[in-house]
């Protein structure tokens, strides 16, 4: 009778453990049972619009939305941070470009996450940074700019996404590089700053490409130069600032990321979700991507995650500029 009732102890908990393992699992299949909250961390502009053609149809994958919310504010922080501390479960994750991940912790240590505070899931899309004035501005060309800047160490202000973000870090290192002084006045995302820009409230914006290319295409303002290795499609015509003698460059991608310790499956979910929407709708994604000046270019967690190891190391160079 005892050795009856052993067994039937043992069976008992092995079943128990049996429907827990299996309870689990099925708990891990199910991501996701509800919608996606996609944190943009910047006002609408650049970041939303470079993310949109891809996170608009994972949701046809995933069988449940991505849906952006907007929380914009000190460089991208407010945003990022939030998801920093989100529970890691996969419905709430983060778009930016390096600039709210890498470059603001970097540069402002009141910042209470780091980089390595979040899951890479992939990378969606590449685009790029310029700086541009008014079409109406004295300097028909960087050259012109530059010999001014000089002459008036600081009377030129210029515009950015945000302050110690990665548009600000690079106007401040391509200054530096030039050996000029610049007054720089922040805003809450790259379409504000742009706003601002073509409202002569500035001289000059350090922005990213997709807020200012249809004011570039309608004459208002005009392209100096762009920061990168190579020239962009859409601007043909302009220079990169290593073609004119400059060491500033940095290749931008534009992902989503997850709070740290989001389990791999869930990783590999979202990652999956990415990979098909940009297959089947790749014609559709590239011609959005086009509009601003951008292509795509998909890139899983791993290679994604040793993209942002070398921004860190390429923006951890720059950090004392913008103190």
């Amino acid at each position: 009778m005892k050795h009856k009732s052993f067994f039937s102890i043992t069976a008992a908990a092995l079943i128990g453990l049996s429907s827990l393992t299996v309870s689990h699992t099925a708990a891990a299949q199910a991501f996701p049972n509800k919608p996606i909250q996609l944190i943009i961390p910047f006002a609408p502009g650049d970041t939303d619009r470079m993310l949109r053609p891809f996170t608009d149809k994972m949701g046809e994958f995933l069988g449940q939305p991505v849906v952006m919310t907007y929380k914009p504010g000190a460089g991208g922080a407010v945003g990022a941070g939030q998801i920093a501390t989100s529970k890691p479960d996969g419905y709430n994750i983060v778009g930016t470009s390096p600039g709210s991940i890498v470059v603001v912790p970097l540069a402002n240590k009141d910042v209470s996450y780091t980089t390595e505070s979040f899951e890479p899931i992939a990378a969606l899309s590449e685009g790029g940074f310029m700086l541009v004035v008014q079409a109406n501005a004295p300097w028909k060309n960087l050259k012109e700019l530059i010999e001014f800047s000089k002459k008036e160490p600081g009377k030129v202000t210029y515009s950015t996404s945000g302050s110690k973000g990665i548009t600000n870090m690079l106007g401040e290192i391509f200054a530096q590089d030039a050996g000029v002084k610049w007054t720089h006045i922040p805003y809450q995302g790259s379409g504000p700053a742009i706003t601002a820009l073509l409202g002569g409230h500035v001289n000059m914006s350090s922005t990213a490409v997709g807020p200012a290319q249809a004011h570039i295409k309608s004459g208002s303002l005009r392209p100096l130069a762009v920061f990168g290795d190579q020239r962009l499609k859409a601007f043909p015509d302009v220079p990169t600032l290593k073609e004119l003698g400059y060491s500033v460059g940095s290749p931008v991608l534009y992902g989503i990321l997850a709070p740290k310790g989001t389990p791999k499956e869930v990783i590999d979910a979202l990652y999956g979700a990415a990979k098909k929407a940009s297959e089947k709708y790749q014609a559709e994604i590239t011609a959005a991507l086009d509009t601003l000046g951008a292509q795509p270019n998909v890139m899983g967690p791993k290679e994604y995650a040793d993209y942002i190891k070398g921004q860190k190391a390429i923006f951890a160079k720059g950090v004392k500029l913008v103190e």
